[in-house]
């Protein structure tokens, strides 16, 4: 039996509610602090760097200034190769992050409805995690390969269990009463999904996915290292070679404006998606 729009105004308010004082502390996006405070602090640590370079007289294959490394950073912006390796290492974490991201959330989910289903996984997701990602990673180069797809798969397997895990504690969070609530005005399995299950989860399931951004860098340059012609993580290769070191802070710093813009477009989406609970301000 369909439950018509209007039989539902009450009972979506009480959800709203419910979810509002739900424990999300987990999920609460951290406070930035003044944009002066962090610029005076990145200052200080290039100051920092700059002395010690310039002090402790190491040469720059050991430990290149701030201004070698904006020297190298030019040269390779300006030859195309740091464009063309930031594009497929970029590539192959997006692809990993969503492929990952989304069977974690359908597994979850359905671990999440299926004790028995939770008791019959648990023992190989545990024993996923168990295992190095550094050990897993040259078995996937050579069983798939050295091209984007073992990159993606490493990519994949890293994101998946913290999306997994929040998304499983997301669902079961949902209080019963409002299960009961929902059942009782005789919602459908979709409309119980849509109105009550992704909202209270929803908070939860983007902290994971904030902790999967992140981490999916590490999981695509991990591959990269292992085995690859492309990428940033073969330009820390290549640097590592040539001693250039130079090359190597350039290729670190690239991957840290990455997963700091995904750790950004995450929090963004987050903000947006959840903006309802601003209205529910006392």
């Amino acid at each position: 039996m369909q439950v018509n729009e209007g039989s539902l105004c009450e009972a979506l308010l009480f959800v709203a509610l419910t979810v509002k004082v739900m424990d999300t502390t987990l999920t609460h996006p951290v406070r930035r602090t003044r944009n002066w405070l962090g610029l005076a602090s990145l200052l200080l640590g290039l100051f920092l760097w700059w002395l010690v370079a310039r002090t402790a007289n190491l040469p720059a294959f050991i430990l290149p200034s701030p201004m070698d490394v904006w020297s190298r950073f030019l040269r390779a912006a300006a030859d195309g190769s740091l464009l063309l390796n930031t594009g497929v290492t970029l590539l192959e974490i997006l692809l990993g992050l969503f492929s990952g991201a989304a069977l974690a959330t359908v597994l979850g989910y359905l671990i999440a409805r299926s004790r028995a289903l939770e008791r019959v996984l648990s023992p190989y997701l545990v024993a996923s995690q168990a295992v190095p990602l550094v050990a897993i990673a040259p078995l996937l180069v050579i069983w798939f390969g050295p091209g984007m797809f073992s990159k993606v798969l490493v990519c994949a397997l890293i994101v998946f269990f913290p999306v997994l895990v929040n998304t499983v504690v997301g669902v079961r969070a949902v209080p019963v009463a409002l299960m009961d609530l929902m059942r009782s005005l005789h919602a459908t399995r979709v409309q119980i999904l849509a109105r009550l299950e992704i909202p209270a989860a929803l908070p939860v399931f983007l902290g994971g996915l904030r902790v999967g951004a992140t981490l999916s860098v590490i999981g695509a340059v991990v591959g990269e290292l292992v085995g690859s012609d492309q990428g940033l993580g073969f330009l820390i290769n290549l640097g590592r070679g040539q001693y250039d070191t130079a090359l190597v802070f350039v290729a670190m710093f690239t991957l840290i404006a990455l997963a700091l813009c995904l750790y950004g477009a995450v929090a963004l989406a987050e903000r947006r998606l959840l903006a309802w609970q601003e209205t529910l301000e006392p």
